[in-house]
């Protein structure tokens, strides 16, 4: 099953888009998120997919400190760019997240991290990347099962505007280094292909 958008009037505030995103009754287990101001709802992920989030979740939770905390399906909001993005997985400080209903802003993560989907792989490449780097996002990883030429995963990081920096990009099977305040070594070789 593929995403599925969700028109709204052009006109909207984005006060409105969100109200609209939190209020309305969302299929259960969906992903919903504001892409580029447009309301996108896609299906679970699957087992796969979930399965390298919750390794990646494991990898960060060994490394950091007390004040941090690692989350899958936070929302977070970048504004500038009608963006309301749950990414696969997030690092962001506890004091933050446990002061928000609904949404943390993008700018107080420390990495974000989009595991692609075969359906709309294209949104992890090219709309949120873009939406990261403007909100000031300093690490983004995208774990690119569907990358042609085969499974990578790449890290960018030193944000600019909207664009990153490529810093590291590997084949699956190779090791990718998280710098600091990380410090670690990811073995894609844990991630199933496809």
């Amino acid at each position: 099953m593929s995403a599925l958008t969700v028109s709204h009037e052009p006109e909207q505030s984005w006060d409105d888009l969100v109200r609209f995103w939190e209020e309305m009754d969302w299929p259960e287990g969906s992903k919903v998120e504001i892409i580029e101001g447009i309301i996108t709802v896609s299906p679970a992920p699957a087992p796969r997919h979930n399965f390298i989030a919750s390794r990646i979740h494991r990898r960060l939770y060994s490394v950091l400190s007390e004040d941090w905390e690692v989350y899958q399906t936070m929302a977070i909001a970048v504004p500038s760019r009608l963006g309301m993005f749950i990414p696969d997985v997030v690092v962001a400080p506890v004091d933050v997240t446990l002061n928000s209903e609904s949404h943390v802003p993008a700018p107080l993560a420390e990495l974000v991290v989009e595991v692609t989907s075969k359906s709309n792989a294209r949104h992890d490449r090219v709309s949120k990347p873009a939406a990261y780097a403007a909100a000031g996002i300093p690490l983004y990883l995208l774990v690119d099962r569907w990358a042609p030429g085969g499974p990578t995963a790449t890290l960018y990081g030193e944000p600019r505007g909207d664009v990153y920096r490529t810093l590291s990009a590997v084949k699956f099977g190779e090791k990718l280094r998280l710098p600091a305040p990380f410090d670690l070594d990811l073995d894609t070789g844990e991630f199933p292909e496809g």
